[in-house]
């Protein structure tokens, strides 16, 4: 009789919330050579330690990998299978349509951004153009529910995960037992999307945490705070300034400020959708409306496009985005980086957070390091392009609007999927937050629940 046995090594997502990297392989035996999958491969995010480990090597060797299966198109989940392909790895790589479609974008997104910081500093980037190629040459989409065989035992079949448009979890099937990487969870009941779907009979869990240490304000409580911040914007002829990540929060944001204006709950103004990949991002989740949850399928029967409106600029060459300054009175600029990391909203903060008429308006988490997560944290003053920028904007923080389960959401998510969990590894959140909902698991649900480090390994028994 067989014995079924994986090893799970945590490469990745661990300590951290970026980098997600994990190694699912079924050990070897006399008649069987044993079986390695990557799920997720990102890109680490926040300061100058996370671009240290961007280029350094892995920890295994990609040629040995057979496959790779991508959670969701986020930069933080797939933003090194560049490298990985530079460094030797042949196998195939599976997402969602959806997941295949935004990563096209993200990945030739973030490879303009690495290029040019290795410019900057006379390097070469980690990874070529042709890498990226490849590995979009390696990808295959699957649709949810259907089994992804390796080999004759083990398989993976995707189930919605309601957190980003085409974003996935993760169910492998081997011996007896199944194993499902969370990838990130959805805030459902979301805006946009459908919920989060709940995978039965699952054994063995590698969840997110994000919010692992804390829960959003009322979700209810959004739509009136986003309406107030333009309402004050108007008020003080000012600027309201909105670092939003390109996938996702924008759409969402484009949605709600459509509402806000066909409702008249606020009068029209300009509003500049000043991240070309925010706008070719809007163009996919178009593309792939059927992804909408069944309220926005309805609302779509009397507005055709709910991403647009009245007002609403898409400012997409650099010269366009230079225009916005003469634009006068009370305006909107939404931008990317969500964490004001890279891109146009570097700028935009520059010209801006001097000014005590604008208002800067955060929807996403803010990684550590990052410039959003400085300013959010009360900073007098940033350097940005090498000057000094005083910050006398207004800051303002909506986590309402994060595409994340909060603390109490992933307790629930784990108390759903409850009926044979033997252990729950936490991953993919600061080491406080992994903590926390670690003792919240046990402590609520009494189910063994772990913080892994990184590269540690456990072997798990599937029989």
């Amino acid at each position: 009789m067989k014995d079924y046995k994986m090893k799970l090594t945590f490469y990745g997502g661990v300590g951290w919330v970026t980098g997600a990297n994990f190694l699912l392989e079924t050990l070897p035996d006399k008649k069987t050579q044993g079986v390695k999958i990557l799920v997720d491969c990102g890109m680490f995010q926040g300061g100058e330690e996370s671009e240290k480990l961007n280029k350094e090597d892995f920890a295994y060797n990609p040629q040995d990998i057979d496959a790779l299966v991508v959670t969701h198109a986020h930069a933080d989940h797939i933003g090194r299978i560049p490298k990985l392909v530079r460094d030797g790895f042949k196998g195939t790589i599976y997402s969602t349509e959806a997941t295949y479609d935004l990563a096209k974008l993200m990945l030739k997104d973030a490879f303009e951004i690495v290029s040019f910081e290795a410019q900057k500093k006379g390097e070469e980037p980690y990874y070529s153009e042709a890498d990226l190629k490849k590995a979009l040459s390696l990808w295959k989409h699957v649709p949810l529910h259907s089994d992804i065989p390796f080999g004759e035992e083990l398989k993976v079949s995707l189930f919605d995960a309601g957190h980003i448009l085409g974003s996935a979890m993760a169910v492998f099937s081997y011996g007896n037992k199944k194993i499902v990487f969370t990838g990130d969870l959805g805030n459902s009941p979301d805006i946009l999307l459908k919920d989060t779907e709940i995978p039965e009979g699952v054994d063995y869990m590698v969840i997110e945490s994000v919010y692992g240490d804390r829960n959003h304000e009322n979700r209810e409580d959004r739509i009136p705070l986003l309406r107030n911040a333009v309402l004050e914007t108007i008020a003080k002829k000012g600027t309201l300034l909105i670092p939003s990540f390109a996938l996702e929060r924008t759409q969402v944001l484009l949605f709600l400020l459509n509402e806000l204006i066909e409702k008249k709950e606020v009068p029209e103004l300009p509003i500049f959708l000043d991240t070309p990949l925010g706008i070719d991002v809007t163009d996919i989740f178009r593309k792939h409306s059927y992804l909408f949850n069944s309220d926005i399928q309805n609302r779509m029967k009397e507005d055709t496009d709910i991403f647009s409106f009245p007002g609403l600029k898409e400012t997409y060459t650099i010269d366009d985005s230079k225009s916005i300054l003469r634009q006068k009175g009370p305006k909107i600029i939404i931008s990317s980086a969500g964490m004001s990391h890279a891109g146009r909203i570097i700028h935009h903060h520059k010209q801006y957070l001097g000014d005590p008429s604008t208002l800067v308006l955060f929807v996403g988490y803010q990684s550590v390091g990052t410039l959003g997560r400085i300013i959010q944290d009360g900073a007098k003053k940033v350097t940005i392009l090498g000057k000094e920028i005083p910050v006398r904007a207004k800051i303002e923080t909506i986590s309402g609007y994060s595409a994340h389960k909060d603390s109490q959401g992933l307790l629930d998510f784990v108390n759903q999927s409850s009926q044979k969990l033997k252990h729950v590894f936490v991953a993919m959140g600061e080491l406080k937050s992994s903590l926390f909902l670690v003792q919240r698991i046990r402590d609520y649900l009494g189910i063994k629940a772990t913080a892994p480090d990184v590269n540690e390994s456990v072997v798990l028994d599937m029989n």
